[in-house]
């Protein structure tokens, strides 16, 4: 079953004095690559939280947040009254006002530095054990939509590659007529030279030429790399790389093929594969 490397996972969690929502997003990449955003009284879990999205997605561009909203009336936020006053006396010697005109300076105040002093909030165990919990909930959603995902492109690149042998079997039925088509042709050229051609020298020359024209091989080769492009579809684990190189594969016996033709009707079944294929190479980069 093949996973998709596109998805997207949230859950939200309601504790006495916050809201904690949890988001993990991800798209294609060769390789695994996490970036998390996590506020600064959660960042001693950041390698643990690393460690799962590694061990579960495997492969990805992967975004995790941690976003943490206060909804209790107390606040880690408080102002720093001994500063603030010293910034407003010192303000009152720099700038002329009213004497009923403090709100002013309270607003420049506030906007220098130490004005406002954080609380570091510690980490509550408990509390990290329910976020722990919607941590998983997030990564669950985010497997759930990598599957579903997926199964589309699975059925999409079964539709392609049934298309490809349907043009493979054109390529079988229409090999006669092509060798047939080649031999006319030469001869043909022999008649319009006019000159003496030896029998038996001709079949010798003909059959080395027809050698290097011949598919036989590459239509078995490409047949075996269609089955097991298949196969490797239908195993329990997800692995796009190998799917890749099977395509490769594809591609590499589906070119020889094309180059060895000679034969406009098999060249255009030829196009026809290979644009099957390219639509093929385009999605297989999404699977993980």
């Amino acid at each position: 079953m093949i996973q998709s490397m596109t998805g997207y996972g949230k859950s939200v969690l309601q504790l006495p004095t916050k809201k904690v929502t949890i988001e993990v997003k991800s798209l294609n990449s060769k390789n695994l690559d996490i970036n998390t955003r996590i506020p600064s009284f959660y960042k001693e879990k950041e390698l643990t939280i690393r460690k799962k999205l590694a061990s579960t997605l495997v492969r990805g561009k992967v975004d995790f947040s941690i976003y943490v909203e206060m909804t209790a009336d107390e606040t880690s936020t408080s102002i720093n009254k001994g500063v603030v006053s010293e910034y407003i006396k010192q303000l009152r010697d720099v700038v002329v006002v009213a004497s009923d005109d403090d709100v002013e300076l309270l607003k420049m105040a506030v906007r220098m530095p130490d004005a406002l002093k954080t609380e570091r909030e510690e980490l509550d165990a408990n509390e990290w054990s329910e976020i722990e919990k919607h941590i998983a909930i997030a990564i669950k959603e985010i497997v759930q939509y990598r599957t579903d995902e997926a199964a589309s492109l699975e059925v999409d690149f079964k539709e392609r590659i049934s298309n490809i042998k349907a043009c493979l079997e054109q390529v079988k039925e229409m090999d006669g007529d092509r060798i047939a088509n080649v031999k006319q042709r030469l001869a043909k050229a022999l008649d319009e030279l006019k000159v003496e051609v030896d029998e038996n020298r001709f079949e010798q020359e003909l059959i080395y030429y027809l050698e290097k024209l011949d598919i036989n091989e590459e239509k078995v080769r490409l047949a075996n790399h269609l089955d097991y492009f298949l196969q490797a579809l239908d195993t329990s684990d997800s692995n796009g790389k190998k799917l890749g190189f099977i395509i490769q594969e594809i591609g590499r016996e589906i070119n020889t093929t094309g180059s060895k033709a000679n034969f406009a009707p098999m060249q255009k079944v030829v196009i026809q594969m290979k644009d099957e294929l390219e639509k093929i190479k385009e999605q297989i980069l999404n699977v993980l």
